[in-house]
């Protein structure tokens, strides 16, 4: 058998060729992704949640109930996320489908007959005149023929209503799909885990998989926090809401605590809290009620929350707040947890190359 040399340009061959194959990759992977856009979204999701129970789900599969059974433990975990989920919506729609006829009949009343001005427009400090003329010229007369009123027509609350219902059915889709992707990582379970581990080892080296693990870390910290204080804040703040005499306090407290796991949500509720306060003339609880949720929101998402995820990333207080807050402006909800991450790689890079 006859060996011939290798051809002189077999070396650049082989580069290109290397080349070639990585860009019709990349170019592969980017159209897998367009064509799962719509997904995206949903397997995000799973991820996220999937980092946060992932220490849960490791103490749970060590239990002898459970050792071998990954589709039993997946199953538990995701119908207990869902009903975390849809069980608080479910208590609030039931809620508010009780006030549901006293509401309906008060704005026939207000079409009707308009609202009149409240008692504590008169005791006002202060603008108590300009308030009351502009009710009396908006409000106090029957509401269909207001001109505050006047974009609220028929066709504008249709138009509201099939939007809503189309974001609320998205919403529930990608909830769905959510699940689903959910269910199968925790089925793969630790074989998951180790083929993600050993491509980034392989792709990126050392580094790479250890930097996997501290955005992983900065993720769960970013929840931990986000969920501590919201519970947190709707407590205090449901405190707030008994002391006051706001109705439904426990309810609301509730939805508090959820508003509150968003940056700088909680205030709008407790401010239409203070705002129906001021409506029954009770001022003096409705302004004790306002300073009292600014304090705590104010102590809890400057100082709190920061701590909370920064002493866990390992993060200053500022990058924190920019992780978080840039990661909503950025991404939208999914965002509040990718911008601590993402901080945390520019954290390491930084450290790195500073080294």
């Amino acid at each position: 058998m006859i060996h011939r040399p290798p051809a002189p340009n077999s070396a650049n061959e082989q580069k290109i060729q290397r080349v070639a194959s990585a860009a019709l990759f990349a170019a592969l992977v980017l159209v897998a992704l367009w064509v799962v856009r719509e997904f995206v979204p949903a397997v995000a999701w799973a991820g996220v949640v999937a980092i946060v129970l992932w220490p849960a789900y490791q103490a749970v599969e060590r239990h002898r109930l459970f050792k071998g059974r990954t589709t039993s433990l997946a199953t538990v975990l995701t119908l207990a996320v869902a009903l975390l989920v849809v069980l608080p919506i479910t208590i609030t729609a039931i809620q508010a489908g009780g006030e549901a006829h006293d509401l309906y009949q008060w704005l026939r009343t207000a079409q009707e007959n308009g609202v009149p001005v409240p008692d504590v427009v008169s005791r006002l400090p202060f603008g108590s005149h300009q308030v009351s003329d502009w009710w009396q010229a908006n409000l106090a007369q029957p509401l269909k023929a207001s001109p505050a009123m006047k974009n609220l027509h028929g066709d504008a609350i249709v138009s509201f209503g099939r939007h809503f219902g189309a974001r609320a059915l998205h919403a529930s889709v990608t909830f769905g799909f959510m699940l689903v992707t959910l269910f199968v990582i925790f089925q793969a379970g630790p074989r998951l885990s180790g083929t993600v581990m050993r491509g980034a080892r392989r792709a990126f080296g050392a580094d790479g998989a250890q930097l996997l693990q501290r955005m992983a870390s900065a993720v769960r910290a970013t929840v931990t926090g986000l969920v501590v204080v919201g519970l947190g804040e709707g407590v205090l703040l449901g405190a707030g809401y008994l002391i006051g005499g706001v109705p439904h306090a426990a309810l609301l407290g509730t939805v508090t605590a959820v508003a509150a796991m968003l940056p700088f949500c909680a205030p709008v509720v407790f401010c239409l809290a203070a705002l129906w306060l001021v409506v029954q003339g009770s001022v003096v609880a409705a302004v004790s009620l306002a300073v009292w949720g600014f304090v705590v929101v104010f102590v809890a998402e400057h100082f709190v929350r920061p701590v909370l995820i920064g002493n866990s990333t390992r993060l200053p207080f500022l990058l924190v707040l920019f992780g978080i807050l840039g990661g909503a402006t950025t991404f939208g909800l999914i965002g509040i947890f990718i911008g601590p991450a993402l901080m945390t790689v520019l954290m390491v890079l930084w450290a790195n190359w500073a080294e």
